[in-house]
């Protein structure tokens, strides 16, 4: 493949983002295009360019594996094109980015905006359109951040150890209460969450992972990839993988491994100082 490596050598993700990056995708079939959205993209001082991909394949990969803020999206691709790669991820489930399509053409505004595109741009694109983009990116991403800040009362409670609501498992016909403390880990596969705890695994009646992230411990629950989040005390062993990668052996049964994202190895191996 092209470009493969989502994080081309020497590009600005091997350095560790800050905070306030946004990190972009950028997947075009066109080296020309790419390379021209990237130059345009590396005026702007808070945007991390954190991979390439060349076709709706290595979208749908990079996408999982580098978990974007935001993906320039060329809508006309062979094979999977750019619509299509929006609709393979709501069909698995997996929460997507700020999809931002850009064509030549005009034709496809309707169908963007019907898949729930957050902006479109005509091709051959202007810095100043491309600033208008960026700017309403910066706004949803930062409101988003604060809808999922606890609010003050809540880290009152759990400063005063108020115990956390109990977890519903629907497992083979029944309805089981677990303790938060129980869950090992949770993933979300096709639109449905798993939950695998101590004593029970089943699937859960939250519709996001974000919405049961939001009802458990932020110290001790870690979303380590954009499909799963893991309980830090049910952490067995650290496993090296492909790329200087990890997986995350877990304390359940079947020992399950978790893969660590490309974002979250960065923060592992802060934390553990690997």
């Amino acid at each position: 493949m092209t470009e493969r490596a989502f994080a081309p050598s020497g590009s600005p993700a091997d350095a560790v983002s800050t905070p306030s990056a946004l990190t972009v995708l950028i997947v075009d079939d066109e080296e020309l295009a790419r390379d021209e959205l990237s130059y345009l993209l590396r005026e702007f001082q808070d945007i991390e360019i954190v991979g390439f991909a060349a076709n709706g394949p290595e979208a749908l990969e990079a996408i999982e594996d580098l978990e974007p803020d935001i993906v320039f999206l060329d809508v006309q691709m062979p094979g999977l094109d750019g619509l299509s790669v929006i609709r393979r991820l709501r069909e698995q489930g997996i929460p997507a980015p700020y999809f931002v399509l850009s064509t030549a053409y005009d034709q496809y505004a309707v169908e963007a905006f019907r898949e729930e595109a957050f902006d479109y741009l005509l091709k051959p694109i202007e810095k100043e359109r491309l600033s208008v983009t960026i700017d309403r990116a910066r706004r949803h991403l930062a409101d988003r951040a604060r809808m999922h800040m606890p609010v003050a009362s809540d880290a009152g409670q759990r400063s005063g150890n108020q115990p956390r609501p109990k977890i519903l498992v629907k497992s083979n016909s029944r309805n089981l209460i677990v303790d938060p403390s129980e869950i090992i880990f949770a993933t979300i596969e096709d639109g449905l969450i798993t939950l695998v705890c101590t004593q029970v695994a089943g699937l859960s009646n939250y519709r996001t992972i974000e919405e049961l992230q939001s009802a458990l411990d932020p110290d001790i629950f870690w979303r380590v990839h954009r499909s799963y989040l893991v309980n830090i005390n049910r952490i067995r062993e650290l496993v090296p993988w492909f790329k200087s990668s990890f997986q995350l052996k877990m304390d359940d049964k079947a020992q399950t491994c978790v893969p660590v994202s490309r974002v979250q190895t960065k923060r592992l191996r802060s934390l553990l100082k690997l």
